[in-house]
């Protein structure tokens, strides 16, 4: 496994901030989410659309009643802007069918700079 130095912390403004690089030919997003920073591929499992293009948001999902929606509002949620499918940022997993997952990367931090294993 290979470390490739994609940005520094600095090129991040905030959470819900992203740096798209390219790695060994494959499209590769960095998002920081509360703090932590994830890597996906920019690749949406379901047609091939540039999915971490697409904006961050929340997730619906049933109450604690079983009835109703809650809405969760913490953006780590990217949305392919093809068709709109849904994924964790944290984990690369499709909010609606877990069998559907987008390839993530380990992303290390050292001093300002962060890297993507792969």
């Amino acid at each position: 496994m290979t470390r490739y130095k994609v940005a520094t912390t600095d090129e991040f403004d905030g959470d819900g901030a992203r740096v798209l690089v390219e790695i060994d030919g494959l499209e590769i997003a960095v998002f920081r989410v509360d703090g932590e920073y994830h890597a996906l591929a920019n690749y949406c499992v379901h047609q091939g659309g540039p999915l971490c293009e697409g904006k961050l948001t929340g997730k619906m999902s049933v109450g604690d009643d079983g009835v109703g929606w809650e809405y969760e509002a913490d953006e780590r949620y990217v949305v392919c802007p093809w068709h709109e499918w849904k994924f964790d940022v944290t984990t690369g997993r499709n909010v609606s069918d877990e069998r559907y997952v987008t390839p993530t990367f380990d992303v290390t931090v050292e001093g300002e700079d962060v890297y993507v294993v792969r």
